[in-house]
């Protein structure tokens, strides 16, 4: 792993891994036999990284979904699909390059992607504007649904951004309109939707797109009405970034928390220590949840489809406690 490429909490296993491989390398130049301390140095790491990543803070979660070497929606469906063709545009205004969409084969199953795409590079993440998606994005997303709604392709989104982009500009486009249209069109799509949060799922800019049948998340994925930054920066002003951890305690935003609260339907578990540890693992059991949540949807009439989907998100929210006086 690349220095400065790594958590500050990854660093005694990314230092332990580097001098594993110095010692391999040293082992094979000089034709030494070091295949004992090699081995247990590989068993001291495997007991590392179980006790690292078994036990993170729901900050240090937000802090691997974020992290720069986590893959980012062409990455998955480059792995999950083939025969992906990216459409563009929005049919009114222009293309938002941080919404990526078109039809796909998942296995020998033909779909429409939706995914928010933050970019790898510097230059991507400038191009994509870091995954925030402007009003075009979300009425593209919205043209594409349609269109798969009226060929009966099963729609799969793949949600990551830090929000919807809170710029004048968009605001002018109508940013809130544009969620506010997909909210309603999303209830009344008649295929599958599959919503799959793989990184970040921040307020508005995540639910712009993520009304579904069948709600899966990543294990180290985190998912919440506000990010940790932004509800520290209300609650203590002046000291947000100090407190952004203790605001992700609060907001009980990981895939653990939502699943508790029965606000997802699958936890996707991703290789030890996250999914840039083993992209192609973690695209993997991503593909195999999305099928099974396919499968089990498309055996639902019309009809059912549809009345589950309303019940789905009128339970959503509801609070009883139980008083005796």
């Amino acid at each position: 792993m690349a220095a400065g490429s790594f958590l500050d909490f990854e660093k005694p296993v990314v230092e332990l891994e580097k001098r594993i491989r110095d010692m391999r390398e040293f082992a094979s130049g000089e034709n030494v036999e070091l295949s004992r301390e090699i081995g247990l140095l590989e068993r001291k790491l495997d007991k590392l990284k179980r006790e690292t990543f078994s036990s993170l803070s729901r900050w240090q979660r937000v802090q691997l979904a974020r992290h720069p070497l986590r893959p980012v929606a062409p990455d998955y469906i480059e792995k999950m699909t083939k025969e992906f063709v990216s459409l563009h545009g929005d049919r009114g205004f222009g293309d938002d390059r941080a919404m990526v969409a078109g039809p796909a084969m998942l296995g020998d199953r033909p779909v429409m992607m939706i995914a928010q795409n933050k970019g790898r590079t510097t230059k991507e993440k400038v191009t994509n504007n870091f995954g925030m998606c402007h009003p075009e994005g979300y009425r593209k997303a919205l043209r594409l649904m349609k269109l798969a709604s009226n060929s009966g392709r099963p729609v799969v989104v793949l949600v990551d951004t830090p929000g919807a982009y809170p710029g004048v500009e968009a605001e002018e486009r109508g940013q809130a309109e544009a969620i506010a249209r997909n909210l309603r069109e999303m209830a009344i799509l008649t295929v599958p939707v599959v919503v799959c949060v793989v990184g970040e799922g921040a307020s508005g800019g995540a639910l712009g797109i993520g009304i579904g049948d069948a709600i899966l998340m990543m294990e180290n994925a985190w998912y919440s009405v506000i990010s940790p930054e932004g509800c520290a920066s209300i609650l203590w002003p002046g000291e947000a970034a100090e407190n952004a951890p203790r605001a992700a305690e609060a907001l009980k935003l990981t895939a653990d928390d939502l699943s508790e609260m029965g606000l997802i339907d699958r936890i996707i578990p991703e290789p030890l220590g996250g999914a840039h540890r083993d992209p192609d693992n973690a695209a993997s059991m991503l593909r195999s949840a999305i099928l099974d949540a396919i499968i089990e949807l498309t055996a639902l009439s019309e009809a059912d489809l549809l009345s589950r989907r309303r019940g789905k998100y009128r339970v959503i929210g509801v609070y009883s406690e139980d008083k005796t006086f």
